[in-house]
């Protein structure tokens, strides 16, 4: 580190330009002692100094080829490291061999995966509902927006626990959090892989299920809600937990957010007409 300091008067930017710099003056040794001698003795022999003069230069040449192709990985590393610093993906790190220059791209490409694995787990957190491990409202958006790219029929429910105020209420919190988990757990248990289901805040969840119409996306909520009926996951003051669900197709609307809208609209007009049942809303082409 020391030759390191005191060389950076020379190129203070440029490490490969210092470093051909103290090359060229120790490939130039013996051509100025050889110059030197002639001085001192007062004789040249041209023909040499000539030689040696061809030969340095040459030395020079491959030399600053060699060092130039020696130092590129290093180059390389570092803008990989600039880039991983800076969170961007990079593509595959090359490897070298069992000295300082392999042990350097080894290094990168450590920090490179580390840093993608930290920014994934980071990104999945942001999207995740901390309580019951579902995706949270950004994340259900984030997820549903690839699956509506295309012209098929997709439906998108709203799900609201019956009295979850009066489990809190009469119970505590921590009963009510249970409560939550354990629905969490059995509506995306419930659910086929492909769909999709999220907490929406609080007592409230939404569902898309792609690929999938309304009549069908009816019998796959009300089975699911018989199946949590007939488990008794929670209770609440007035009987075992149960939850209403309103249905939409998302196609029937000029929006996503449309759709959302009257799937909650026909939550609430299931809420009205006593709770513990799916409604679906009725198709409206274009409708908001």
């Amino acid at each position: 580190m020391r030759f390191y300091a005191r060389t950076r008067f020379l190129f203070p930017r440029s490490f490969q330009l210092r470093a051909f710099t103290v090359c060229f003056g120790a490939v130039h040794l013996p051509l100025i002692a050889f110059c030197v001698t002639q001085m001192v003795v007062n004789a040249w022999d041209w023909q040499l100094f000539l030689s040696l003069l061809g030969a340095t230069l040459v030395g020079t040449a491959a030399g600053i080829a060699g060092l130039s192709a020696l130092l590129a990985p290093i180059a390389h590393a570092t803008s990989l490291l600039r880039a991983v610093q800076r969170g961007e993906p990079i593509g595959p790190v090359p490897t070298g061999g069992e000295d300082l220059v392999g042990a350097l791209l080894a290094g990168v490409s450590d920090a490179a995966a580390e840093t993608a694995a930290r920014i994934d787990r980071l990104a999945e957190a942001a999207e995740r509902d901390v309580m019951t491990g579902l995706r949270n409202r950004r994340g259900f958006m984030d997820a549903i927006v690839p699956l509506l790219n295309d012209d098929r029929s997709s439906v998108v429910g709203m799900i609201d626990l019956d009295h979850f105020k009066g489990i809190n209420d009469r119970f505590g919190h921590r009963e009510g959090d249970r409560v939550l988990r354990a629905f969490g757990e059995r509506l995306e248990r419930g659910l086929r892989r492909t769909d999709l289901a999220a907490r929406w805040g609080g007592e409230e969840f939404a569902i898309l299920l792609p690929d999938t119409d309304l009549d069908e996306a009816n019998k796959i909520v009300n089975r699911l809600r018989v199946t949590l009926n007939g488990e008794g996951f929670g209770v609440s003051p007035n009987g075992p937990v149960t939850f209403s669900c309103g249905l939409a197709i998302v196609r029937n609307y000029a929006s996503l957010t449309g759709a959302m809208h009257k799937a909650d609209v026909a939550l609430y007009d299931a809420k009205r007409a006593g709770r513990d049942r799916v409604i679906a809303c009725p198709d409206a082409i274009l409708a908001e």
